[in-house]
């Protein structure tokens, strides 16, 4: 059935698929007044469009579409088990203390544009949700007073999804398209990297001139040192974490194979400098599983096979149909979609545009695709709420709503324009 047919005359059965999404979607966008976790919502809100699908006459090829998607939504959560395994490895054995050592600064103005580029970069190789997990835990050490560390954890949040942007394994949203072939590692670099570092040192200049004095450096303790091994463990892991966008470059491995291919390396070396000590089990990988978010993966699991229902049923190219009718410009539609990630999850929301558009609109490496990797990873930024960086600061410094709307919206707009002028300039 075509985008056109859907446009004009939506069926029943259209309206039950996207009732039931959006109720899901409603439940897992309350999930904390609620009180259950928004991995359950997921779920079965895949279940129930899924069972919708089946329930047509044309079953039988909607369950091979089924079949078509899990391959493709497999691939994506593959990547992420062996990329969250090698994080926790490396955050096990202290590694990730080289960070925090680094932040030592008395200068309030220096340490926050350290510590900016710090987790811009370190973004780029771990993802922004850990890195920010890293930096404000890092804060906690360092920066004694409250209202700072607040000012500076949502920096952290800003430079954290600016930094993802502009890599293959920076953000999952960029992860999704390099995975499906939208974008391919090295025009993503060359056409990101610039408007990325603008981005982010826009809304440093911003924050620049609302924070001054020094800090009072603590002292480090017992506990902040590496495990046995920790920093050969942080050059592997960074370097494996690195390697899969060469291996996908120069041989054509596939993202979620070069990942299997790294975490098996990292377990191999693991396991031979460990495995003759007792009381090194805890730094095993076969020990690391339990400290794994497991839900994040099943969350990310439900959501890609709800809004692959969604494409399924021809909804998403009626929402295609709509944007183009109602916005002339591909760049703005791009534009709006990273202001909507700042109140909807941007998972689903990139699905939804990569169901809605396809290659032969846009071939790999157009403007588009670009560009909305850049919205979608930075338009989080906006709101608390928008980004998993900005919620798991949330959850960790028990940040206000509203503070961050007051203290960061302002700078994080003024890096998120600039960085859309900037790529409009340079690539469109």
């Amino acid at each position: 059935m075509t985008a056109v047919h859907h446009f004009l005359s939506p069926t029943l059965h259209d309206w039950l698929v996207v009732l039931v999404f959006l109720v899901g979607y409603g439940c897992i966008i309350f999930e904390h007044k609620l009180g259950v976790n928004k991995t359950a919502f997921a779920l079965l809100i895949a279940g129930g469009c899924w069972i919708l699908e089946c329930m047509e006459p044309a079953w039988e090829n909607n369950l091979g579409e089924l079949h078509h998607h899990l391959a493709e939504v497999s691939k994506i959560v593959f990547f992420l088990l062996g990329a969250m395994t090698i994080v926790e490895t490396i955050h096990a054995h202290g590694g990730l203390n080289i960070v925090t050592r680094f932040m030592h600064i008395r200068s309030k103005t220096v340490s926050l544009w350290v510590m900016g580029f710090v987790t811009f970069f370190l973004s780029s190789v771990l993802d922004n949700l850990t890195s920010t997990i890293v930096m404000v835990t890092m804060l906690k050490k360092i920066v004694r007073n409250h209202e700072d560390r607040l000012l500076f954890g949502a920096v952290t949040v800003i430079a954290a999804n600016a930094g993802g942007a502009w890599t293959p394994v920076g953000d999952l949203t960029t992860t999704m398209l390099w995975i499906g072939g939208q974008v391919t590692t090295w025009p993503l670099i060359r056409n990101l990297l610039l408007p990325s570092i603008l981005c982010l040192v826009s809304s440093l200049t911003y924050f620049s001139f609302h924070i001054g004095g020094d800090h009072i450096l603590p002292t480090f303790h017992e506990k902040d040192k590496m495990a046995p091994h920790g920093k050969l463990i942080f050059i592997l892991g960074v370097s494996s974490l690195v390697s899969i966008p060469l291996f996908k470059s120069l041989i054509g491995l596939p993202p979620f194979m070069g990942m299997i291919l790294m975490l098996g390396v990292m377990w191999l070396v693991t396991e031979i400098l460990h495995n003759k000590y007792h009381e090194r089990n805890s730094l095993r990988i076969s020990q690391l599983f339990s400290r794994l978010d497991i839900s994040s993966m099943l969350f990310f699991l439900g959501i890609l096979l709800a809004v692959a229902a969604l494409q399924t049923a021809g909804i998403l190219q009626t929402m295609a149909v709509w944007l183009d009718k109602t916005f002339p410009s591909k760049e703005l539609i791009s534009v709006i979609l990273g202001v909507l990630s700042a109140v909807v999850d941007n998972v689903p929301l990139l699905a939804a545009c990569m169901g809605m558009y396809n290659m032969q609109q846009f071939p790999p490496d157009s403007v588009f695709w670009h560009l909305t990797a850049f919205t979608v990873g930075t338009g989080g930024s906006l709101l608390l709420i928008g980004s998993a960086a900005g919620v798991v600061f949330m959850s960790l410094e028990k940040v206000d709503f509203f503070y961050y709307l007051r203290k960061a919206t302002v700078g994080a707009l003024i890096g998120y324009l600039v960085g859309v002028a900037s790529i409009l300039l340079l690539v469109g």
